[in-house]
């Protein structure tokens, strides 16, 4: 996914690639389990040192459901604006959406930038959009684990001794 700086044409040119699990996780591994994402690249070449790219990702994503661990499916549908320029001796990508690389290179590495634009989609906490969509063997499992609801706990009772640890730090409040 190697986008050529030297000997690009002028003018406005699109790539297309269709990208698997496989590309999310060679470079480093991540949550996706499989992938069928189409991505094009539209590059805009109008001044020597500047391209104006344009990526835009369509497709889904399988990952993880938190909650109950089974294959979710995440739908991609996102575009990303990037300008990438030459010049000078150093790699600057500190800005959002301007990409500086050294003059003398002849070629950039988009997949990373691809990876990232599909990765930054996943929300932080993904799951089924209800429980009943969840692995039902897994969530019988989680509410035997679970601690007690809100709603099922006791109402404190004044027959019930105090537990001796919160007394102990009540002497700690008490003596500032």
């Amino acid at each position: 996914m190697n986008l050529k700086l030297k000997g690009l044409a002028f003018g406005t040119q699109e790539f297309n690639y269709d990208v698997d699990g496989e590309f999310f996780n060679a470079i480093a591994p991540c949550e996706v389990r499989s992938a069928h994402v189409a991505v094009t690249l539209q590059v805009t070449h109008e001044r020597e040192d500047t391209f104006e790219c344009v990526i835009t990702c369509r497709g889904t994503l399988v990952i993880p459901c938190d909650r109950c661990l089974d294959d979710m499916e995440h739908i991609v549908d996102t575009d990303y604006e990037l300008c990438v320029r030459q010049e000078g001796d150093e790699f600057d990508d500190s800005r959002d959406h301007l990409l500086v690389v050294p003059a003398g290179w002849r070629e950039l590495d988009m997949a990373p930038i691809v990876r990232d634009t599909v990765l930054l989609t996943l929300p932080l906490v993904h799951t089924h959009a209800s429980e009943e969509q969840c692995d039902s063997a897994m969530m019988e499992r989680l509410g035997e684990h679970r601690a007690l609801d809100l709603d099922d706990a006791e109402e404190p009772s004044e027959n019930r001794a105090p537990d001796p640890r919160w007394a102990a730090l009540r002497k700690f409040t008490e003596n500032k």
